[in-house]
């Protein structure tokens, strides 16, 4: 028992002197020391030197315990911080981006200015709940510029974010039922992923560990640059204009009031954009109006 006292006054004595040599200063500058007394103690002793000492005094499994629970413990370490590297899963990780995106480019969209409350949610809430679309997450942004007309950007899972321009409604003179059925087609887009397609950009590392790789810095930027790209620029192809054109159709046509609705806001669209410069670039984001026009028009049967 002699043996072991000295023993414990030995590293008392030891782990006492070498915190007394730290300075102070440079405390407040190092990194957070997270060993724990167990593993401190296994680096500062040899234990292999008093072996014997220890099989004497019968402590020999304890010592075996103590080394078990040090290597634990430096496996859960590496596992707790392994855990803060990892990559925003994508729901988290598409509310984040598309609202970046709208600060980054606020001067440009001119969303923040005062504006009343033109209750479009809740009539575009009630048109999805009327077609089936329960428990939908939206927010709608109003933007004081004709550079994008309307766009729906993704936010998550059943989440989105609509931008709609008030010159553009404006102009049209557009209902809320209107506004409402031209805000469904980009939901349609968001539901199918369309826009996310567009972006070609590789999101495979989302929701991945960095811990043990570099560490992906430029992935932001590209998929920013990305969405400027596609809202501003590409927008979407005529394939895709169609298959959102003949799903509007498909939707709608249970309701004659709405789908008749519809078909005179594309008539307005068409006529409006042929007559304004100011909105031609509305052919490159939504291709051809008069087209979607023959796509929902009855085909005229030949005798």
């Amino acid at each position: 028992m002699k043996n072991i006292l000295i023993l414990i006054l030995l590293i008392t004595n030891l782990l006492t002197h070498t915190s007394a040599q730290e300075d102070p200063e440079a405390k407040s500058t190092k990194k957070i020391d997270e060993t724990t007394f167990e593993e401190k103690e296994q680096k500062l002793i040899d234990y292999s030197n008093i072996k014997n000492v220890l099989i004497n005094d019968g402590l020999e499994k304890q010592q075996e315990q103590r080394e078990k629970l040090v290597k634990q413990i430096k496996v859960e370490r590496k596992s707790i911080s392994k855990d803060k590297y990892f990559y925003p899963t994508e729901e988290d990780f598409w509310d984040f981006i598309s609202e970046l995106w709208l600060v980054k480019n606020a001067q440009i969209l001119s969303w923040d200015f005062p504006k009343p409350e033109y209750g479009i949610d809740v009539a575009f809430k009630n048109l999805l709940e009327k077609l089936g679309y329960f428990n939908k997450h939206f927010k709608i942004l109003i933007v004081n510029t004709p550079t994008v007309v309307h766009f729906g950007l993704p936010a998550g899972k059943d989440s989105y974010i609509f931008l709609l321009s008030l010159p553009f409604v404006r102009s049209l003179d557009l209902t809320k039922v209107d506004i409402a059925l031209v805000l469904l087609e980009d939901f349609f887009r968001l539901e199918s992923k369309t826009f996310i397609n567009n972006l070609k950009v590789d999101t495979t590392i989302l929701g991945t560990n960095f811990y043990d790789t570099e560490v992906k810095k430029d992935f932001i930027q590209t998929v920013l640059k990305n969405y400027s790209r596609v809202i501003f620029d590409e927008g979407f192809d005529f394939q895709q204009q169609y298959e959102v054109t003949k799903e509007m159709d498909r939707v709608l046509k249970s309701d004659p009031a709405l789908w008749g609705a519809y078909f005179r806001v594309i008539n307005k669209i068409d006529k409006f954009i042929k007559s304004d410069l100011l909105y031609q670039k509305y052919l490159k984001i939504y291709p051809s109006p008069e087209l979607q026009i023959q796509w929902l028009s009855p085909k005229k049967k030949v005798i």
